[in-house]
């Protein structure tokens, strides 16, 4: 049986059923979960989109989730893959309080929007749903009756520096590392970002607070700090019955080239993770 034909909008071309996507016969990075978003979006192009579709099409009904921050996530991503903004979308527009909506023409290799594929899409997404829910689940403010086997905690990153303009950058560093590891739908892994006791200031919260309070087996700290260079982030993943340092990494950034900063220690972070608890990924 031969592929379905993509979805075709600009210069790309969508594969719905696998996620894949082309510019002009290149390949472009697209994760799991922005992939999902865009299938649903693209399956109905023109129409708002509302933050409670996205939530159901990709969590479910079952659990009621906090994902602003994944939707963030996943909105970002597919943004940075079109070389879309949100300030003048080509692709996605935000409709603020309400949701999201394609507003590309979609058209399928004759030239209209079809309409099996918009339902392969929406079926893909209902369906890769449960594969994303076990690690997104730990946003939420009740966790659910099936408990991962690992609990991973990223705590508020520090502002170092002594300047108050960087504090809404370290406040996004941390909400960025909690979207990108429930993105990555690691096996086994529960990620914690929302308790109070991860966000209190450095001074109040401690290592053996944040392991009692969370129950979390691990927790991902970091600091914004001057540098010769400019800044630069130092981030830690740390296991929290001994201390232990499993992992840290320098970023260091010219100070007026902070643009991005945030994913590419929040991918560090995803990548250490990985190495250090998914094989195998057991808790201590």
């Amino acid at each position: 049986m031969d592929a379905p034909a993509p979805l075709r909008f600009g210069p790309f071309a969508f594969h719905p059923d696998t996620g894949e996507l082309w510019r002009e016969g290149r390949p472009e990075r697209l994760e799991p979960q922005p992939a999902r978003l865009l299938a649903l979006l693209v399956a109905r192009p023109g129409r708002l989109v509302t933050r409670e579709e996205i939530r159901r099409h990709l969590w479910g009904d079952e659990v009621h989730v906090e994902v602003d921050r994944g939707i963030a996530y996943a909105l970002n991503q597919v943004r940075a893959a079109l070389g879309d903004s949100a300030g003048e979308p080509r692709y996605v527009e935000t409709l603020p309080r309400r949701g999201y909506r394609f507003v590309a023409p979609v058209a399928g290799p004759g030239g209209a929007a079809s309409r099996r594929v918009r339902r392969q899409a929406l079926l893909v997404a209902a369906g890769l749903a449960a594969a994303f829910l076990a690690a997104a689940v730990w946003l939420a403010v009740d966790r659910p009756l099936g408990a991962p086997r690992v609990l991973l905690a990223v705590s508020a990153f520090d502002n170092e520096t002594g300047r108050p303009e960087h504090d809404a950058l370290v406040a996004r560093m941390a909400d960025t590392v909690v979207a990108r590891l429930v993105a990555a739908d690691l096996d086994g892994l529960g990620v914690i970002g929302n308790q109070a006791v991860l966000r209190r200031p450095r001074g109040l919260r401690d290592l053996p607070t944040i392991h009692r309070e969370t129950g979390a087996h691990y927790v991902v700290i970091g600091q914004l700090q001057p540098d010769p260079a400019g800044l630069r982030v130092i981030a830690h993943l740390i296991r929290l019955d001994d201390g232990t340092h499993l992992w840290a990494e320098r970023y260091v950034r010219p100070a007026g080239d902070l643009g991005g900063l945030d994913r590419e220690v929040a991918d560090g972070v995803a990548q250490a993770v990985a190495a250090h608890l998914a094989e195998p990924l057991t808790s201590p």
